[in-house]
């Protein structure tokens, strides 16, 4: 694990830290604001961590990644905070994650949802899957277990082949 801290335009800390993933998966980006998980993501570039931070947040997160990673769903998550999510965004994640372990359902099925909860006949799937592109905190909330129709698997910010491992790791595909 690697770690390091930067100050935002803000001025507030952020800290970053890398895990390292099993064979078959980029490695994994942490960051925190010094308390809460604030972003997990599939490194897809050098980012260069190289200077050591220790938070205990980076440590449950680990410990989290090490299970889910083993083939087992872990039966906890490390405290997380999103920031500034839009209404619908919410909405789409809270609905996200509900997905069971090794499990799927399709973009218009959460559109479905939603447009239920709301009253109205009929959601965007390609909105959905907007809302899904933003989701700052992977594979905690399970985006990964959204497919496209038909069982396609399609869309996914951390990459295709992560999103595919993902769901071998869970026993969705072969």
């Amino acid at each position: 694990m690697y770690q390091r801290w930067n100050k935002t335009e803000q001025g507030c800390l952020t800290f970053r830290s890398k895990y390292i993933t099993p064979d078959g998966f980029d490695d994994i980006v942490m960051e925190s604001d010094g308390r809460f998980l604030t972003q997990l993501w599939f490194e897809q570039s050098e980012t260069g961590l190289d200077e050591t931070v220790g938070l205990p947040v980076f440590t449950e997160t680990c410990r989290w990644l090490d299970i889910y990673f083993s083939g087992r769903q872990p039966n906890w998550l490390p405290e997380y905070k999103i920031e500034f999510p839009s209404p619908f965004r919410k909405e789409v994640l809270e609905e996200t994650s509900k997905i069971p372990f090794g499990k799927t359902i399709t973009y218009g099925e959460i559109a479905q949802r939603i447009a239920s909860r709301r009253d109205i006949a009929k959601m965007s799937a390609q909105a959905v899957g907007g809302a899904l592109g933003w989701n700052p905190i992977c594979i905690m909330i399970p985006c990964h277990r959204v497919i496209g129709a038909g069982g396609k698997i399609t869309g996914y910010g951390g990459g295709i082949k992560n999103k595919i491992a993902l769901l071998e790791l869970e026993k969705i595909i072969n």
